[in-house]
């Protein structure tokens, strides 16, 4: 196994325990692989607003991939690299899931509609849509409907939701161009994360790490099971493989 250089993970559910904290015993053991000169990058579904500020607490320094790889951006909030989705597909997206009674999620570059759209899709640059129900039928019936879509990359960050940005959009293609400015390999990074978002930066990464509470297809892709996001999984998985 080559040696670790970098630790990609995920947040909520990975880095993030239930109240969308970290623990202080993650924290530290964050700062001792950093003290290791080890990069740690947040690689999340969430936009830049959202995920800035735990970057921050962490003293971290290296690049952020936001909303599953549509962006890419520095600590010092400049654009690396940027996906944008076309807004016709956007709309169709938002009404098939708004017949079926999803919940939706329309992520702009600079503000998240949340169970709405705007008026002029077209003032906004689009990164990513999502949508969550309770009935599994349902989400089958919204995926059946836009299966007939092109150009879509299809996850989830939930049993019971699903995210979608362009084709060829997500974490681990973000997380190659990131290792690639930085002079390494995948073989040198541990990715950490427990959906479907996660799955191919897992099964890329050298050593690919499922959480305890992750579904069971981020556990058959990794290599290694850690603990759950809130006993610790994170800071385990760290002091196994790095420090």
């Amino acid at each position: 196994m080559a040696e670790i250089k970098l630790i990609a993970l995920d947040m909520d559910g990975t880095l993030l325990n239930s109240d969308e904290e970290v623990s202080e015993y993650t924290k530290e053991t964050i700062a001792k692989a950093l003290e290791k000169n080890v990069r740690v990058v947040l690689s999340t579904g969430r936009w830049l607003g959202s995920c800035y500020p735990y970057a921050e607490a962490l003293n971290l320094k290296s690049d952020l991939i936001t909303c599953n790889g549509g962006e890419i951006w520095t600590i010092n909030k400049e654009l690396v690299e940027r996906h944008l989705f076309d807004e016709e597909k956007m709309n169709a997206m938002y009404e098939i899931a708004r017949t079926l009674g999803m919940f939706t999620w329309m992520v702009a570059t600079d503000r998240i509609f949340y169970d709405e759209k705007p008026d002029d899709l077209s003032s906004y640059a689009w990164l990513k849509f999502g949508c969550a129900t309770t009935d599994k039928k349902v989400l089958d019936e919204f995926i059946e409907q836009i299966s007939y879509f092109e150009g879509l990359e299809l996850t989830n960050s939930m049993p019971l939701n699903v995210e979608i940005n362009p084709k060829g959009v997500n974490k681990a293609n973000a997380l190659r161009r990131v290792c690639r400015d930085l002079g390494l390999t995948m073989d040198q990074v541990m990715a950490a994360g427990d959906s479907l978002n996660d799955i191919k930066m897992i099964q890329e990464a050298g050593v690919g790490v499922a959480m305890g509470n992750a579904q069971e297809a981020i556990k058959k892709a990794a290599d290694y099971i850690t603990d759950t996001n809130d006993n610790d999984g994170v800071a385990k998985a760290i002091e196994k493989f790095v420090l």
